[in-house]
């Protein structure tokens, strides 16, 4: 098995980090925090957290000054609820365009479905397609969601799907950009092993 790479987390002002980095630290792989677009250089990973408003969260991404850098990363760079919704081609939180990484739509679940809004609790995901990232991932394992925006599904580019109401895209890939709607530091042991696989892509 590969040594697990350091990762850096893009802090650009959306959201608390602090489950994220005790959930890295419980898997013994190092961390730090990217503050500025020349720190990326320093890390092996990348992941983008984020909780919060799609347009907002946009915006304070532009204001850090990382969107090109990040545009041409060949490393593995993750993308975690929010995070993983910006790199969608565009979201109707806020009817903003994205960073085009995965040419995708994220999409509201009001009136569209007719459970309560947001999914929020534990729920299953279905593999779709191969991905390292879910390597030793048991079949209809659980994770937690909290979420009022989901990202279309689409066999392309779906490693797993998760069904509430709508199919929707749990977690995505394109090239050395994944994503997940659910938020792995909170999902236990199957959570932290989408962690742990992600350090060793």
């Amino acid at each position: 098995m590969k040594e697990p790479s350091s990762i850096g987390i893009v802090n650009y002002g959306a959201g608390n980090i602090f489950s994220l980095t005790a959930a890295l630290k419980r898997q013994g792989l190092k961390y730090g925090m990217v503050n500025k677009p020349a720190e990326l250089d320093n890390y092996d990973r990348i992941i983008i957290p984020g909780v919060g408003h799609a347009a907002k969260a946009m915006e304070k991404l532009k204001a850090s000054g990382m969107v090109d850098s990040i545009l041409q990363l060949k490393k593995p760079v993750l993308g975690i609820c929010l995070g993983m919704q910006l790199l969608t081609d565009y979201s109707e939180e806020g009817n903003v365009d994205l960073l085009k990484l995965i040419p995708l739509k994220t999409l509201n679940f009001e009136n569209r479905i007719n459970l309560k809004v947001p999914h929020m609790g534990w729920n299953t995901i279905k593999q779709v397609n191969e991905s390292e990232i879910m390597k030793g991932i048991p079949a209809e394992s659980y994770f937690y969601f909290v979420h009022s925006f989901y990202i279309e599904y689409n066999p392309k580019f779906t490693v797993a799907s998760c069904n509430y109401g709508a199919l929707f895209s749990a977690i995505v890939q394109n090239k050395n950009f994944y994503g997940v709607q659910f938020h792995p530091e909170k999902s236990g042991d199957a959570g932290e092993l989408i962690l742990k696989n992600f350090s060793t892509i």
